[in-house]
């Protein structure tokens, strides 16, 4: 077995631009362990600094330039351009850290966290639930940074369960996609590496960031953004098309574990996912419901689950719990099996 204290002194000790293979699975293991602690001890990064608020004003530049554009060709150019200058300002940072491997270390572990969103994703859908116990408004407010659908009116019912919608949709974009993606080109770096490796391993998570970023900005069907969000929204559909199953996969796990209905998660899975407007958040959504036996409704859009109960705000504590597990496990998951291809291959 291998000793992950050991890994820790061997990355420190090591210089950039003499990377064994060794000391390149210690970096990427390492590199992921630590990032996750980043993200669930000290959540986001300061907004000045943050890689997805730059992202974002590089969003809207390109948006204001190419908006009156009336192709779909614009989104294209959007993405390119964003792509471009992000990939440029990463291998600035690159290069510059890359003098020595503990500051590229850290830099890199730091940037890492940035493309998750564990610990936002799973405290909002506390406050909601937390707020929910004092003043119904106040949750209504909090769900309506969450979802684009109107909360002014929402009853108590239909508040938890866009809080639950939220939580587990976005198990998918928030975390489980950009580790996906960066345990594919682990794979690469760690068998076939080649000059500035981790550069391309830490571009891969951001890049899918990025991409995220874009649909969640341009990828609606309104009258300004049906030209330029296509693209996006295309983009984003076909890279979360497998971690989101994926992720389905390990809710139904999750909720055996759990003690919760497994069986009946698996079922609806498959029955409902389907039934929303996206090829990939039903995955998450419609397999929590069937989970926790509940009906999760987007009014004239989608229902999930079968009405087997009330919904009520503890369920909200169920879906976070499952959530944390859903997580743990695929995190768990990728650990294992880089350290078993290591040792193996």
């Amino acid at each position: 077995m291998i000793e992950y204290n050991y890994l820790i002194n061997d990355v420190l000790t090591k210089n950039v631009n003499a990377l064994d293979s060794f000391t390149m699975f210690a970096f990427v293991i390492l590199a992921l362990i630590l990032s996750l602690m980043i993200d669930i001890i000290f959540a986001e990064l300061p907004t000045r600094i943050h890689p997805v608020v730059i992202v974002g004003s590089m969003i809207s530049f390109f948006k204001n330039v190419l908006i009156n554009f009336k192709s779909r060709l614009s989104g294209l150019f959007v993405v390119i351009g964003v792509c471009l200058l992000s990939a440029i300002i990463l291998f600035i940072i690159y290069y510059i850290t890359s003098i020595n491997i503990i500051l590229l270390f850290i830099v890199f572990t730091i940037l890492l966290s940035s493309t998750f969103s564990v610990n936002m994703l799973l405290q909002t859908a506390v406050d909601v639930e937390n707020a929910l116990k004092d003043n119904i408004d106040k949750a209504r407010q909090l769900v309506s940074y969450l979802v684009s659908r109107k909360t002014d009116e929402l009853t108590e019912s239909f508040i938890v369960s866009a809080a639950i919608e939220s939580l587990t949709e976005n198990i998918t974009d928030s975390y489980v996609a950009p580790v996906f993606y960066y345990f594919i080109f682990a794979l690469i770096v760690l068998f076939y590496p080649f000059d500035n490796c981790l550069y391309f391993l830490l571009l891969v998570p951001m890049l899918y960031r990025i991409f995220n970023t874009l649909d969640a900005m341009l990828g609606y069907k309104t009258d300004e953004l049906i030209n330029i969000g296509f693209v996006p929204a295309k983009i984003d559909d076909i890279l979360n098309y497998i971690p989101a199953r994926i992720s389905g996969i390990y809710v139904v796990m999750s909720a055996y574990m759990l003690k919760l209905d497994g069986k009946n998660a698996y079922r609806i899975m498959r029955r409902d996912a389907r039934n929303c407007p996206s090829p990939n958040s039903g995955y998450t959504m419609a397999t929590t419901a069937g989970a926790l036996n509940i009906q999760l409704i987007k009014k004239e859009t989608y229902i999930l689950g079968d009405d087997n109960k009330d919904i009520t705000a503890d369920d909200i504590s169920k879906a976070v719990k499952l959530s944390k597990l859903t997580i743990m496990l695929f995190t768990l998951t990728i650990i294992l099996l880089l350290t078993l291809l290591y040792v193996i291959l």
